[in-house]
Parts: C-alpha cells; sequence; structure tokens
C-alpha cells in the first residue's frame, strides 16, 4: 500500500509537495481519477481522488478522512545519545518510528563521541518509516540536548534511564512503567553514562532500569526499549 504524506490538509481537496508529487507521478506513474492514501502527521488519514497530475503539484480531491487514527494511550519519548557509527542511529530512528515512538531527542552525554545529527536526512528517514508502518503522527526530532539541562527540564512521563553501571541498584521496567501512562526513557552512549549523570537523572526523578542481562549497543538498546513500552502496553 502506497501512503503519501501531506501536512495541512484541510478542506475537500490537498495539494502534494513537490517531492511527494514526483513520486506519485513521475515515479508510481498514477494519473487522473486514480485513488490515494494520504496521512498528515497530526493523526489524519485521508483518502482521495487525484483531480490534477501535476509532478510538482499533485492536487487531490479528499473522499474520506479519519481523524486519530492508530492513536496510542500513551506518548513515548526516547532520549538517546547519538553514536560514531550515523547508519547505527539512523536504523534506531527507522524502527523506533515502525514501533511507535511520539519524540527523539538527541541526547549529548559525557560519553557521546558524535555530538552532532543529519537533522534533515533524519527527518527524512522519520517521515519514509511513519508511510511504511501505516502511522498518521509523525514523530518529533528536538533538537540535541546536553544532559544535564535535558534532566532538568520538567517532565512529567515516567522517568527512566537504562544503564549498566553495577554501582547502582537497576529495576525491571515492568515494575517502575504501568500500561497506558507517558514513558521517557534514556538511553546512552556506547561508553555508558557516567556515575555523575546517573546520580543527577536518579536525584531528578528517574529510575534505573535493566534492559536485560546482555550488554547492549546503543541503538540496540533504544530499540529493546520502545519495545518493551509496546509489549507493556499490548
Amino acid at each position: 500500500m502506497q501512503i503519501f504524506y501531506v501536512p495541512g490538509v484541510s478542506g475537500d481537496s490537498c495539494v502534494m509537495d513537490e517531492n511527494e508529487s514526483r513520486h506519485c507521478i513521475r515515479v508510481l506513474r498514477m494519473h487522473k481519477g486514480e485513488r490515494v492514501k494520504m496521512v498528515d502527521g497530526m493523526g489524519g488519514w485521508h483518502e482521495g481522488i487525484i483531480t490534477d497530475p501535476d509532478p510538482s503539484a499533485c492536487r487531490v480531491r479528499i473522499t474520506e478522512s479519519t481523524a486519530e487514527f492508530g492513536k496510542r494511550g500513551y506518548r513515548l519519548h526516547m532520549a538517546v545519545s547519538p553514536v560514531k557509527n550515523q547508519e547505527r542511529f539512523e536504523w534506531f530512528i527507522e524502527k523506533s518510528v515502525e514501533f511507535g515512538i511520539d519524540e527523539i531527542t538527541p541526547l549529548i552525554c559525557r560519553n557521546t563521541e558524535k555530538h552532532g545529527i543529519k537533522t534533515a536526512r533524519i527527518n527524512s528517514i522519520i517521515v519514509s518509516a511513519m508511510k511504511q508502518s501505516l502511522k498518521a503522527y509523525r514523530p518529533v526530532l528536538n533538537e540535541a540536548s546536553g544532559f544535564s539541562e535535558f534532566i532538568a527540564s520538567g517532565h512529567t512521563a515516567t522517568k527512566m534511564i537504562a544503564h549498566c553501571n553495577p554501582g547502582h541498584d537497576l529495576i525491571k521496567m515492568d515494575s517502575v512503567y504501568r500500561k497506558g501512562t507517558d514513558a521517557l526513557i534514556l538511553i546512552g552512549p556506547e561508553g555508558d553514562f557516567s556515575d555523575e549523570e546517573i546520580s543527577l537523572a536518579l536525584n531528578a526523578g528517574f529510575t534505573g532500569i535493566s534492559l536485560g542481562k546482555s550488554r547492549l549497543r546503543t541503538e540496540t538498546a533504544g530499540i529493546a526499549a520502545c519495545h518493551s513500552v509496546h509489549f507493556i502496553n499490548q
């Protein structure tokens, strides 16, 4: 099923941007009168008929709309340290969107090796994964944040920090997180969080959690955390 991303859909018609129009008309060779399915990134699922197959501004007449399509009863915010290998971080982004995530914050920690991300490319991956997995809500990619500044911000979700430091007690996620509640999970860099960072997080109301006995790469830990929240909410 081919899905197009068209933000800001309202009324009885809409116009795709140049990228989606080109893909629809030039690549897929769709024509006037053909039916298309679209998401607007704000929970709207729309179906319509092509009325003007312009490859730079394809116009569609809306025939059916559904609000809050696939809305979940909780929100998931992952704050994850970027990793040195950009492709591995992109893999995390893609798979977390497929599982279901609402907000992503690149978290700059003491042991973070790469402080920057390719924002435009990451947003493109988010949109692609959103469409591929039939999601109508577009996850938000925040600006990178320093660790101390991030945990000092007001967060009302269940706050968890996943780490491997044996000097601190760790609890299984299902003993901390409850179905139907919002979750915020911190995932550290390949060198893990520092002792100081863990202490700061615990003092700020975060709970240390374990993601299992294996030592996981950053991107794998992020996916394991996403899956755990998804599984608890089933």
